[in-house]
């Protein structure tokens, strides 16, 4: 069974926001590198490896919404 992926988006300074899906541990770790200061880290996604500036980090927006499909009542 796959591990269950959330839909991350990493905001910079700029206005440019980057999408990622990341599971329970590789969020928990993320967020770990951004509260602790400026530097790089690689963040390994389903497209490959990015490279992340954690000083232009300005946000980190996790889609908490229940998924479904078709129609909510």
């Amino acid at each position: 069974m796959a591990e269950d992926k959330t839909r991350v988006e990493i905001g910079f300074g700029l206005g440019q926001v980057m999408s990622v899906r990341l599971d329970a541990s590789e969020l928990s770790d993320l967020r770990a590198k951004v509260e602790a200061g400026g530097g790089w880290a690689d963040l390994k996604t389903q497209e490959g490896t990015v490279a992340l500036n954690l000083a232009t980090v300005v946000f980190i927006r996790v889609n908490d919404d229940e998924h479904s499909i078709g129609f909510a009542g």
